[in-house]
């Protein structure tokens, strides 16, 4: 009897009856692991998503990895050979951009409250900053003077709109992010004041946002914004950052992205760029939609308990290691993550059982009553979209149980 899978399962095939990472069983995989948990990226998928892209956007749209979704020095070197650049978020992510071997032209470095020390880190870089707020550029100018270096600046934006029905909601309002859209003019003055090497505007709008068409609109919307504030910039527009927003399917009933209806818009969005900011390079900055769907956590069951008929099925692993999947980070209404018994999944005895944590909380639950193989003691545990916000993202110390193992298969 075949047994149903999650949609999201397809990307990692049964061998031997057992779930695999790059065609590697998930008891192999523990064992070369040297221990549960962990999490294991797949490269192939990987460059699989980078290569979907390529086909559906328009070539004149360069792909921005945001390394703040998984800044594993492995997965982060793998992604800079195939994507055209690389989005810091602190100078630690920037020192795993370098060490990839990234072109510093092609790297910037977006944030609030960036330290006076990571903004020269970013001169003497070479990289493009996306500046904040003015307190960044003048701090950037000294440091241009210090080093004799010139400092490269685009304005990060808060746009006076939001992309609709993103996860997070990152302009629009009042935000932490960027500069406000009316108070840009002023600060581009103080860019020129400055003297500083101006090249273009951020314009991130929200995140993992699975309707292509408020993608679109907001896409329209940034193009329109930058064309309006480039009649204020000292010089011409080079880079205009348009975000990304793109998102993954997580839970039950949602449909993954019309990748397709975006790559239409985005040509006609290539074409109004070139005419309106011919020496604009268009960029799309994207972390979760290039790495979450190639990843998965494995933890260990070390005990089944029965508690007034509901089963609980206790593994070495929890929300110390995947706030996500917990329901905790970014979460308004638990919902599971798409989890299976790895170990068994050619099984087809089932029962409803809940998959939690060895943390003294009721907040560590990695799958809340959900239909799962019958699993025992020793049987391994995948928790599917785990390649983005997974482990850098979590409270490792917490309660402190051992760091979890993150390997690039």
């Amino acid at each position: 009897m075949s047994v149903a899978r999650h949609v999201s399962a397809a990307r990692f095939p049964l061998v031997g009856g057992e779930v695999s990472v790059g065609g590697v069983p998930v008891s192999v995989l523990a064992a070369r692991a040297g221990s549960t948990p962990f999490y294991a990226y797949d490269r192939q998928l990987l460059k699989q998503r980078v290569d979907e892209l390529r086909a559906a956007l328009p070539a004149a749209v360069k792909i921005h990895y945001a390394i703040k979704a998984n800044p594993m020095p492995a997965l982060v070197g793998w992604m800079a050979r195939w994507v055209d650049g690389l989005d810091v978020a602190s100078g630690g992510e920037l020192r795993v951009a370098l060490d990839a071997g990234a072109d510093p032209r092609e790297i910037s470095f977006a944030g609030p409250g960036k330290r006076d020390s990571e903004l020269a880190q970013a001169v003497a870089s070479g990289i493009l900053v996306n500046v904040e707020c003015e307190r960044e550029l003048h701090i950037l100018a000294a440091v241009s003077q210090q080093l004799a270096r010139p400092a490269r600046v685009a304005l990060r934006v808060n746009p006076d709109f939001e992309l609709k029905s993103s996860g997070m909601k990152m302009g629009g309002g009042p935000k932490q992010f960027g500069i406000d859209a009316e108070v840009v003019p002023a600060a581009l003055d103080v860019v020129r004041r400055l003297d500083l090497a101006f090249e273009g505007f951020h314009i991130f709008s929200g995140s993992q946002n699975l309707r292509a068409e408020a993608i679109c609109d907001a896409q329209t919307k940034a193009l329109a914004l930058a064309v309006r504030l480039a009649a204020h910039a000292p010089a011409p527009v080079r880079t205009l950052n348009i975000g990304g927003g793109f998102g993954i399917p997580m839970f039950p009933g949602e449909q993954p992205l019309d990748l397709a209806r975006i790559g239409t818009h985005l040509r006609d969005v290539a074409a109004s760029c070139a005419a309106q900011l011919p020496q604009a390079q268009l960029v799309i900055e994207l972390g979760r939609y290039l790495v979450g769907e190639a990843g998965v956590y494995v933890a260990r069951v070390v005990d089944r308990k029965v508690s007034r008929g509901e089963v609980f099925l206790v593994v070495d692993g929890g929300l110390h290691h995947h706030l996500s999947a917990s329901g905790n980070f970014g979460q308004v209404l638990r919902k599971n993550f798409p989890v299976e018994v790895g170990s068994r999944a050619a099984s087809s005895e089932r029962e409803t059982a809940s998959v939690v944590g060895p943390l003294c909380t009721p907040l560590d639950v990695l799958a809340d009553r959900m239909d799962l193989a019958r699993a025992e003691v020793g049987d391994l545990v995948v928790v599917y979209q785990s390649g983005a916000y997974g482990a850098s993202a979590s409270p490792a110390r917490f309660l402190g149980h051992p760091a979890v193992v993150e390997v690039l298969v």
